[in-house]
């Protein structure tokens, strides 16, 4: 990348978000051959290494990793802002969740529901919602409405952008379909564990689908 500066009438970056390369720093001025000492970059990668195979951090540069009790939150809001609509709207015709028992004293029958015709149109509704939401608003600035309530953001981390719209797809598909269709209780475990135990970026599985990390903004 070239490190001259751009041209009258050039458009500026954008992605406001994205890591600033190295090559970006001005030239030292001193009169050393290897120039002064660089100023540190505005993330530290201390507590997660470098690169996974010894390399350079792709984190270098860019804001530090979310924490993942923020990021649950976010997704427990993302989640309501949905559902509750959702659900509400499903009413007239019987709530998007109806048992095949009318024994209402059986608490198995919440556990041992099959889908009915009614359940499988409300789940396809349902997860073609929770996809264009989570791909819009990725795409858009990385930001649903949950994680810009707790100031993160989806960041690639290869360079820090913003997702296009086939990566910002992608996660979100990897996220919802299995929560939404198959196993939600073991595709949330799952996920959840990940963003505490994975190293050195806290991903979850729409994460290294995507190839995607979660940090902070301002």
């Amino acid at each position: 990348m070239s490190n001259d500066q751009p041209t009258p009438g050039q458009p500026p970056e954008d992605d406001p978000f994205s890591k600033k390369p190295p090559g970006s720093q001005p030239p030292p001025s001193s009169g050393s051959p290897y120039g002064s000492a660089p100023p540190p970059p505005p993330y530290d990668p201390g507590p997660y290494g470098g690169g996974p195979y010894g390399g350079a951090d792709p984190l270098a540069g860019m804001p530090p990793l979310a924490e993942p009790g923020k990021r649950i939150l976010a997704r427990l809001i993302d989640f309501l802002i949905i559902s509750i609509p959702l659900y509400l709207i499903s009413l007239p015709w019987g709530g998007a969740v109806m048992s095949d028992s009318n024994n209402d004293d059986d608490v198995g029958d919440v556990f041992a529901q099959t889908y009915s015709g009614h359940q499988l149109l409300w789940s396809l509704l349902a997860l073609v919602i929770y996809v264009a939401y989570d791909t819009y608003f990725t795409h858009k600035d990385g930001r649903t409405l949950g994680k810009r309530l707790l100031k993160l953001r989806v960041a690639m981390l290869n360079d820090g952008r913003v997702p296009d719209t086939g990566s910002a797809f992608l996660r979100a598909v990897v996220l919802w379909v299995p929560a939404l269709l198959c196993c939600p209780c073991l595709w949330w475990l799952i996920n959840i564990v990940l963003m505490f135990t994975d190293k050195p970026y806290k991903q979850g599985l729409q994460d290294k689908a995507a190839k995607t990390v979660v940090v902070v903004t301002n």
